[in-house]
């Protein structure tokens, strides 16, 4: 029998392994489930990257993380993180200063402005959150997560 996935794509083969298929519907529902957040984000000139490091700052607390460290915990890597870091320190959103005791390390830090836009943004993305996932139910929702990360642990 055809998977749903098959249909949707109007796709008459079926597909050559089911690690395929499971692949594919991944693609299909990231990209689904981002499209939703893009439209919350697009309404104050956020980009998902962009989100994500206001996020991962607001979490550091006052003092900020060293860029590098930003690189490092963002949810999908971003080859040009200086240039993402430039848009919103040209914003206001975040600052950066060089660390007093060694020159080569930056530290990024959220402002008082980058914080109130998060509060803005955290009721309607927890929403969308429950409106695409919450259907699933905890036990559902808990083994998806623990497959999902399964599923990393051959990818490094």
């Amino acid at each position: 029998m055809a998977g749903r996935l098959q249909a949707e794509i109007k796709q008459k083969k079926p597909f050559r392994t089911l690690e395929q298929e499971a692949f594919l519907n991944l693609l299909r529902t990231t990209d689904a489930l981002l499209r939703g957040q893009a439209r919350v984000l697009k309404s104050v000139g956020l980009s998902h990257p962009q989100y994500n490091v206001l996020r991962i700052l607001r979490g550091a607390g006052p003092h900020g993380l060293a860029c590098r460290e930003v690189c490092e915990r963002l949810i999908t890597r971003d080859p040009d993180v200086t240039r993402l870091l430039d848009r919103l320190e040209a914003r206001g959103l975040i600052a950066r200063e060089r660390n007093r005791k060694d020159r080569r390390v930056v530290m990024v830090r959220i402002t008082e402005g980058g914080l109130r836009l998060l509060r803005r943004l955290d009721a309607p993305i927890v929403h969308l959150h429950t409106q695409h996932l919450g259907h699933l139910g905890t036990k559902r929702l808990q083994a998806l997560v623990e497959l999902l990360e399964l599923a990393r642990e051959k990818t490094a």
